[in-house]
């Protein structure tokens, strides 16, 4: 499928309408014009791709309407040289948008065939910089050095511990937690102090 200039106006659009929203930053807005939405959908819903809603991708998962993506992403004080842990791959979509912003982007995905097909498409689309784990995404990356940021894109009635150990000082997690019968979407940073919480605004996640 191609991207045309058709799709890069849309782009635009839509840039131009989550800047609307609030978006303020410039890398986020740049990597959205970039990265071609469509490529990442079915084909059922590839005419509605730059619509700012999220569509469905299979195995009961979303992808995320474009301004949860670049909100969640604001959240994490995006710095390029700074490495990232993305806790759910699902279509590739935000995790395009981290490897434009980070200069490493692990992501975890628990479903094969999402893992495989965001694998595959963004190797064939250029991104380089992306490790790619299938497995438990509440085990996070024990391999691996600590994290600046870590961004969870599933709903989750806890942030395990686990990730939390994960977090380099300074660090920052973006995660939807179920918080009685809705969700709220939350950002922790690391201190010399220990975690501080903040409760950024009610979501609804898958």
């Amino acid at each position: 499928m191609e991207d045309t200039f058709r799709h890069k106006g849309l782009r635009k659009k839509l840039v131009e309408h989550l800047r609307d929203k609030g978006i303020k930053n410039l890398d986020i807005l740049d990597a959205i014009n970039t990265i071609p939405r469509h490529l990442f959908l079915d084909n059922a819903f590839v005419n509605f791709a730059y619509q700012d809603k999220a569509f469905p991708i299979g195995k009961d998962q979303t992808i995320s309407q474009p301004y949860t993506v670049a909100f969640q992403t604001e959240l994490l004080d995006v710095c390029p040289y700074h490495k990232i842990l993305e806790i759910g791959t699902g279509s590739g979509y935000q995790t395009a948008i981290l490897s434009m912003l980070f200069s490493r982007v692990t992501t975890i995905e628990r479903i094969a065939s999402l893992h495989n097909q965001a694998k595959q498409r963004l190797s064939k689309l250029g991104f380089n910089n992306i490790t790619y784990i299938l497995g438990d995404g509440h085990l996070g990356d024990t391999s691996s050095l600590h994290f600046d940021a870590i961004i969870i894109t599933a709903a989750a009635t806890v942030v395990p511990k686990i990730l939390l150990d994960q977090l380099s000082l300074s660090g920052r997690l973006v995660a939807p937690i179920v918080m009685g019968d809705g969700q709220k979407l939350i950002k922790l940073k690391n201190t010399k102090n220990g975690l501080v919480e903040k409760i950024i605004e009610e979501v609804v996640f898958v």
